[in-house]
């Protein structure tokens, strides 16, 4: 190689090193910094998505934190089930979207037409925290084709 290209004219060496240098940085270009900034475009969307996600979730915070009490009191564990529901869906203005409610022994069942999906899980919360009240089985199904609202029954215990 180093006889063949000694034996080349000056131009024509010259020639052979600007394209030598060209193919360094193509080379360079579309295996190194190519790649790379692909990858950093990829993750600043993702971050962009993450950030985005995290604004939309921090007005469900807000909401959840609007607890009246934030500890079980035993007066609250002999309400009966149908009274904590009933005052818990008032509260949370749920009550419109409640079909049916019906003790069964221990447990209460509950079902939701329509309801939001947001504010039914807030309020499970509410009913752990204050009524030591867990959702025993529920099923959730995609109510109609708004966005966010589910038909929900559950069955609610201690």
């Amino acid at each position: 190689m180093k006889s063949w290209f000694s034996s080349l004219d000056s131009r024509e060496k010259k020639f052979v090193l600007a394209a030598a240098v060209f193919l360094g940085f193509a080379v360079l270009y579309l295996g190194m910094w190519l790649p790379l900034a692909k990858g950093h475009a990829s993750t600043s969307a993702s971050v962009g998505m993450w950030q985005s996600a995290l604004q939309q979730l921090k007005p469900l915070k807000a909401r959840a934190g609007n607890s009246t009490a934030t500890q079980i009191s035993p007066a609250n564990l002999s309400r009966p089930l149908v009274v904590v529901v009933d005052s818990t869906l008032r509260f949370r203005n749920l009550n419109s979207a409640l079909k049916r409610s019906q003790p069964t022994g221990n447990n209460i069942r509950v079902e939701f037409e329509n309801v939001s999906f947001d504010e039914l899980v807030i309020w499970l919360g509410d009913l752990s925290m204050q009524y030591a009240l867990q959702v025993q089985s529920g099923s959730f199904s995609i109510a109609g084709s708004t966005d966010g609202r589910v038909n929900a029954q559950l069955t609610l215990g201690r």
